[in-house]
Formats: structure tokens, sequence, C-alpha cells
């Protein structure tokens, strides 16, 4: 990942914020910042049915292995709430915060995630990406994002960013279950305003889904299928997050950039049809998001060609990439960050 202050990637100069108010006038008068509940609406019912006919599917096919394609349904249920969860963090369901809340707590109960603990991460994120002291997205332990931080790691962190290309797809399945438990772990230091609110919504339903699990298959079948949930759940996941912002310039400490640049240049967007819309959660408008965060999701594609064209006409990078394209300069970054590590010290010469 490069840096914003390398020859290659330097801002030619910090416009003014005339530049992004003109954007936000072009975006508001083709009415994209305008709420759309009646998508919400109908996106919520239909995950919620589709929650319902797994569970029903689930009894019905009872103890056997045939449950494992269960789990892998339930995997993309639960990482469609998760989407829905997102929006609301973003106030992009509704106007009133309260309504917001109520749907993104009761979707952080499903999926296992704490809405409030997330939603102040998420925040710090989206006002800072890429930021090397301040973005907690690229603060991860057995992963690198530049060479400077590979040289950082050490013990079995170092050995896994030394070859993060190849275990970074291994290392997606185990997403789900780290974002439990340090939803689990912030509630059980009172990092979010209602620990017992947040600690009812999380156990309550790990409880529940627990004994679903362990009362209808073998404890064997019962562990299989948990693993298979949660790592494709994980991987699903990742795979959405994961092509926004990695192989994406780094804000080095201290750079100051204005809105404009600082959203654009350090993101990057997925290109392709609707279903691609669908399988991310929007998230593949990745640019637009994060320059109007409170944009509804199916107004994000709307307002691709505005921002684009908008960068065309002041200069400003647009970077997007097929979904292949994308993953691929992913690992690549990776690879290279991880490099240094694989170089072997050359030997002593003899005399």
């Amino acid at each position: 990942m490069t840096s914003l202050s390398d020859p290659a990637t330097r801002v030619p100069g910090s416009r003014p914020a005339s530049d992004f108010a003109r954007l936000t006038r072009e975006v508001k008068e083709a009415g994209l910042l305008e709420r759309r509940r009646g998508y919400y609406t109908a996106r919520m019912v239909i995950n919620i049915l589709l929650l319902a006919a797994t569970g029903a599917l689930f009894v019905l096919v009872g103890e056997s292995w045939w449950q494992m394609l269960t789990a892998a349904l339930l995997a993309v249920v639960f990482t469609q709430f998760a989407f829905i969860g997102h929006d609301a963090g973003h106030r992009q369901i509704f106007r009133s915060h309260r309504h917001n809340d109520i749907v993104g707590h009761l979707h952080g109960g499903v999926t296992g995630i704490s809405y409030q603990w997330w939603v102040g991460k998420h925040t710090r994120h989206h006002a800072n990406p890429n930021h090397e002291d301040h973005d907690p997205d690229i603060e991860i332990h057995a992963i690198a994002f530049s060479r400077e931080q590979a040289g950082d790691k050490r013990g079995l962190y170092r050995w896994i960013t030394k070859y993060q290309a190849f275990l970074f797809f291994p290392l997606l399945l185990a997403e789900a279950v780290v974002l439990r438990i340090s939803s689990l772990q912030a509630v059980w230091r009172r990092e979010v305003s209602r620990p017992w609110t947040e600690a009812t919504l999380q156990l309550v339903p790990l409880a529940g889904y627990l004994t679903a699990v362990f009362w209808v298959l073998s404890p064997l079948q019962g562990i299989a299928f948990i693993a298979v949930h949660q790592g494709l759940m994980g991987v699903y996941l990742g795979c959405s997050f994961a092509p926004n912002h990695k192989g994406m310039p780094i804000i080095a400490p201290g750079q100051r950039l204005d809105h404009l640049h600082k959203q654009v240049l350090t993101s990057r967007n997925v290109t392709g049809g609707r279903w691609v819309d669908a399988l991310l959660g929007g998230l593949n408008h990745q640019i637009e998001h994060h320059l109007f965060p409170h944009m509804p999701r199916p107004n994000l594609r709307r307002a691709q060609p505005i921002v684009e064209d908008f960068c065309a006409r002041h200069g400003i990078p647009y970077s997007k990439a097929t979904m292949r394209d994308s993953y691929a300069e992913v690992l690549r970054h990776l690879h290279d960050a991880g490099a240094p590590l694989r170089q072997t010290a050359s030997p002593a010469p003899r005399h």
C-alpha cells in the first residue's frame, strides 16, 4: 500500500471545501439523499422470511450431515442481516436516530455483533480511512497493510504476515467469531453505553442458537454446523469489506487532507451489475458511501456516475475494478507488504 505522501500518489493541491459542497449540491438536486423506507422495509421483510425459512428447513432436515448446506445458507442470511445493521448504523434507513438504533440493535442481536461497539469502531474508520494512527480497520494483529507494519510483527503474527497473501482467505474463516468475541469483550469491559442491553442482545440469541443446534443435531454434527456457519459468514463478511480500502494509499501520520480527497483517494469501487449490489450490500460503491455515509444503499448506484464525473472534472483519481481484479489487487498488496519478512539474510562473504 503506497502513502499519499509518495510522489506517485501526491495530491497536486488541497481542494477547498467548496468542491465538496458543489458535489453535495449535485447529489441533493438528484434526490439521492432522500430516505428509501419502502426499499428497506421490503429488504428487511425478505431477510426475516429467509431466516424463518432457513429455521424451518433446519427443523425439517433434522439430525443429518445435510445440515452443512443449511449452515451455508444461514451464513448468507446472517450476512444480509449484518448489511442492514451497517445501514442502520449510518442512519440510512430512518431520519430518527432512535428508529435506526432499534433496527441496528435487533440486527446486531441476530448476527452476534454488538451494535454500539461496532458503530463506534466504524465511525472512527469513516473519519480516517487508511490512516496509520486512527483507522481501526488497519490495526489487525495478524495482517500487515504496509512493510512498516510487517516489520513490527512478532512471534506467530510475524509468521502469518510473512505468508499473509496465501493465508488471507483461510484467516477470514475466523472473522465472524472474532467479531463476536470482540463484541462480548466490549460489553464485559463496559465500553458501550448500555452494557446490560447489549449483553442481553448478545447472550439471549446466542443461547437460543446453541440450544437449537445441539437439540436437533448430534454433538459432532452441531460442532460442524457452527464451524461451517460461522466460518462461511466470516469469509462472506471479509470478502465484502476487503476490496474497499485494502491496497489503496495510506494517509501518513500528521498528513491532512480535505474530506473529498481523503475519502476518494483511499477507497475503491467494485464494478458490476445489481447482483453485485445485492451480494455486497451496496459496499461495492465504497467511494460514494464514504463521501455520503447517510445515503441510502439503493441510491449509491445512481450517485456513482455523478461522483465519477465530478472527480474527472476536478482531476481527482477515482479507483474502480471488477470483483476479480479487486481481490487480485488486495492479494498483491498483501504479498508485497510481507515481502521483507520472506527475504533471507545474505550469507556472509568468504575471505
